[in-house]
């Protein structure tokens, strides 16, 4: 059984207004992670960008990311879903992003297969 391994770096006090997470994530055998903010976020999700691996550890085609507040809303209101196995990717609030308030915010990866990886950056303001 594949164990699943985050590395996490946040900024929660705000750099010049905006926040950042960032989640460095290996899946599990099922092909998940989860993994929970150490902080709680209030703001506007101004970008989220998916980066994945290369090589043997680059995640499925069409895997899927959320990350959601306490509640369990998805504050990237779905559009996580379906990322790029090879290429990095961009959401902004432009493209429909949410928000959150006093909450604590979970990476929630899907479908990434075993042991496979990427980054996720959320920056929040």
């Amino acid at each position: 059984m594949t164990a699943q391994v985050v590395t996490k770096v946040e900024v929660p006090e705000e750099a010049r207004g905006v926040r950042k997470i960032s989640w460095d994530w290996l899946s599990t055998d099922g092909g998940v992670v989860t993994s929970a903010s150490a902080s709680k976020y209030s703001g506007i999700a101004l970008k989220v960008v998916t980066v994945p691996d290369g090589g043997g550890t680059a995640p499925t085609t069409l895997y899927d990311v959320t990350i959601t507040d306490e509640d369990g809303v998805d504050i990237l209101c779905g559009l996580g879903a379906d990322r790029s196995a090879t290429a990095t990717e961009y959401k902004s609030f432009s493209d429909g992003l949410g928000a959150c308030v006093d909450s604590v915010l979970t990476l929630n990866v899907a479908n990434a297969g075993n042991a496979k990886g990427g980054k996720a950056f959320l920056y929040i303001a």
